[in-house]
Formats: structure tokens, sequence, C-alpha cells
């Protein structure tokens, strides 16, 4: 009789195991939900953390790139003041929004500005005093998707640590008159872990502006897990905007997004992360109704040992709808980027249009740019494509702005602006836009001075 081989766990691996072993009870709102966190921890365990045998996550082996787990965000949320959370959000402070705040992982009311218009909800899952004791709700998930994607064990993680969200609904026909901006602080001096999920509903012909923005308001490390769920309806619209702030202090930031369009919705979805130590940002779109519109910007700057994973997953399900991708990335020092654009046309979804290009400006010789285009089409009238490239700085550009008196390193700084532009520029609001630029403008003085030698 052959004994049961068992994979040898990792220090991270082993390290979550033990803090929810230690937390579950003290996570969980009762009995139930303290089972329904066991049974996602299970999963978890069946899977394990993702590695590079897995094709989805060739490029970001977490078996090898996580070395400990922090301890999960648990218990009373301490308190944060209101200008220093501002001026860790940076540009992104002065924008006129609508906040929704959590503070290691909980919702705070007293920092937080949610609308108060008829066929608007919004609401926190934990309740709108933010306690510990009112029960979380287990937003449910795609299990088809799960599996397909192998996405199982981060989003059982997310299910087994996770502490509060928000659920936005709007009404059909109903319009948001600024943008809500979600905002998940850490603060306390104590690394953690901090596990959301969000989930919003846009009804039919309705249409809002989301902002999702992770600080430190005092330098606290830590990680994050997030989960957001978007369902569009027919002919509403949703920009929504994930936006780094060049917070060192986060060690890790692992997001998922699940978004599903209904007929003539449209989706203008943009990343930008201006630098990581750890970062995968997986989305997942799905077109269940015709003539819907997809228009997605991924804007990576990465210096150092940054590591920046975007991959996105399209599947076209019904007939003419159109899909754009952009990838953009400047890699200085030994930063790596990872671009994964994944293109499916199911048999019924004719007249598909989809495009993906992915661009990388390599600033350092030692910088890594790994991008993987896949088209998989089982229709036969449709017009798809991708391609990618990636380059040094023109050197006669460079020339032609020294001999019009511009310095070589000013110059370079113009360069790399312009290249990164095209991403932020397709930004549809105003003052989103004007805050993603200054964002890029912080992250580009801050990283090519004149006194870079790596320029």
């Amino acid at each position: 009789m052959s004994a049961k081989v068992e994979i040898m766990k990792t220090k991270a691996e082993q390290s979550i195991a033990q803090h929810f072993a230690d937390k579950v009870d003290l996570l969980a709102s009762g009995a139930a939900d303290a089972e329904s966190r066991r049974a996602a921890f299970a999963r978890f365990l069946e899977y394990g953390l993702p590695h590079r045998r897995i094709e989805a996550w060739k490029y970001t082996d977490l078996r090898n790139a996580l070395g400990d787990v922090d301890m999960p965000a648990f218990g009373e949320a301490p308190t944060v003041d209101e200008s220093r959370l501002n001026e860790a959000l940076g540009p992104l402070g002065s924008l006129d929004a609508y906040r929704a705040v959590f503070v290691n992982g909980r919702f705070d009311n007293a920092l937080s500005a949610l609308p108060e218009t008829a066929g608007i909800a919004i609401r926190p899952l934990s309740g709108l005093d933010g306690g510990s004791d009112a029960p979380v709700d287990q937003a449910p998930v795609d299990q088809a998707l799960e599996e397909a994607l192998s996405v199982q064990s981060i989003v059982a993680l997310n299910t087994a640590f996770l502490t509060d969200g928000l659920n936005v609904s709007l009404a059909d026909g109903v319009r948001l008159d600024k943008p809500l901006m979600i905002i998940t602080v850490r603060a306390g001096g104590r690394d953690i872990l901090v596990t959301t999920r969000h989930r919003v509903e846009v009804g039919a012909g309705a249409g809002m502006t989301l902002i999702e923005a992770a600080v430190s308001a005092d330098g606290t490390a830590g990680q994050a897990n997030s989960y957001v769920s978007l369902d569009i309806h027919a002919g509403a619209s949703l920009e929504h905007a994930k936006i780094g702030t060049g917070d060192s202090a986060a060690v890790s930031d692992l997001a998922t997004s699940r978004v599903k369009l209904d007929r003539e919705a449209y989706y203008r979805a943009h990343q930008l992360t201006p630098g990581a130590p750890l970062s995968r940002n997986q989305v997942f779109v799905t077109f269940d109704g015709e003539d819907a519109e997809l228009d997605f910007t991924s804007a990576v700057l990465g210096n150092g040992s940054d590591h920046i994973d975007s991959t996105i997953v399209v599947e076209h399900r019904a007939p003419g709808c159109k899909g754009r991708e952009l990838f953009k990335a400047v890699l200085d020092d030994r930063a790596r980027a990872v671009c994964q654009g994944k293109v499916i046309v199911q048999r019924d979804a004719q007249k598909t249009d989809g495009k993906q290009m992915a661009q990388a400006l390599m600033l350092s010789e030692d910088c890594e740019f790994d991008s993987k285009p896949e088209l998989e089409i089982y229709a036969d009238d449709v017009a798809c494509g991708h391609g990618s490239t990636s380059a040094e700085i023109d050197a006669d550009l460079i020339f032609y702005c020294r001999s019009r008196g511009i310095p070589e390193a000013e110059a370079k700084v113009m360069l790399t602006e312009s290249f990164i532009a095209e991403a932020i520029d397709n930004v549809d609001h105003d003052g989103l836009r004007d805050a993603m630029g200054e964002i890029v403008r912080t992250w580009l003085a801050d990283n090519h001075s004149s006194a870079k030698t790596a320029l």
C-alpha cells in the first residue's frame, strides 16, 4: 500500500495556515460565517499558493516570491487623521469625490462621505458603524471562472480572511454626480494583511466613476488581497480606476476583478501602478450582451526590484462586442513587468472586434518585460489582433531635444512622460486624469534626476 505524498508547504503557506487557525474565530461574525471561512480555507489548502507550473502564474510565482505573510487585520481599527490621509493620497487627496474609507480593512464612518441620493445604495458589508460584531456578507464568486483561470487559491484566501467591503447599487437610469473613491488605509505601526471585497451593480442606463486607492497613513507596511465584482447592465457605463500612489510600504498587492457586461454596456478601466515590490492586478471580463464595449489601459512605472503583473482575460460570449486593451510599462534598474492578455471568442460571438497592444520602455539593461498575448477564437467572423514592443529611448529624439537646448536628463523625462501619457489621456473624468498625470510626474521627478546614472 503506497503512502500519500504530501507536498511540502513554504514558509508563507505555513504562516497563512497558522494565522487562520489563530484568527478565524475573531474574524468570523458567527458560527455560519466561521464555517464558510473554513470551507474556503480548505480550498486554499487544496491548491496552495500559485506557482510557475500554473500557466497563468508562470511569471509571478507566489510560492517563491512570498517569503512570509503578515498577520491578518482584525479587531478595532486605529484612528486616522483626515489631513494625514489626504497627504498620503497625494494628488487624489484633493479630488472632489465621495469617499468610502477602510482603515485596516474596517469601514470608517467618520472619514467616509457617502452620497445621499435616491436610487443609490452604498453600504459597507459590516454595517455603517463599522462594528466588528456585524455580520460580514460573503459575496458570491464565479466558481466556473475561478476553476477555468486558476485563481482558486487567491479568491479562497480572500473569503477566508475577509474583514469588510462595500456594496454599491445604482438603480436604472441613475448617474452618480461625482466619483466614488474606495480608500484602503493601513495604520497603527503593525505590519498587516488587509483583505477586502466590493460589489458594484450599475443598473440599466445608469453611470458612475469608481476609484480604488490604497495608502499607508503612517508608514505601516503590509500586504493586500482584494476582490471586486462589477455587474454593468444594459446601456450602463462605468469608469473604473485602480491607482497606486507609489506607497513603498505595500509589500504585496493581489487584486482580482470580475466584470460582467450586458447589452450595450460600456466599461472603461484604468490601472496605474507607480512602483510596487510585488503586485498582481488580474481582471476577468465577460461580454454577456451584444454590442457592449471594453476600453482597458494599464500604466506601469517600475524601478529597483519591483515586480508588477497586469493580467486581463476577456471572454466574448455575445455578438458585436468591442474590446481594446493597452499596456504601457516604463522600467528601470532591475524592475520587471508582466503583461498577460487573453481574448476568448466563443462560437456565438460573431462580429467581435478585439485589439490588444503591449509596449515597454526599457531604461536599464537589467530590467525585464514579459509579454504574453493570447487569442482563442471559435467564431469565424471576427476582427482580432495583438502586438507587443519593447525598446530603449530613441537616441535620435534625445539628440533632437539637446539640439534645441534641452538638457539630456530633462529630455529623457519628457520622452518618458509622453510615452506613458497615451494610457493616462484615455481617462474620461478630467479631475481623475489630472491626478493620475500628477502621480506619474511625481514618480518621474523622484526617479529620473540628472544624478541618476541609469539615465
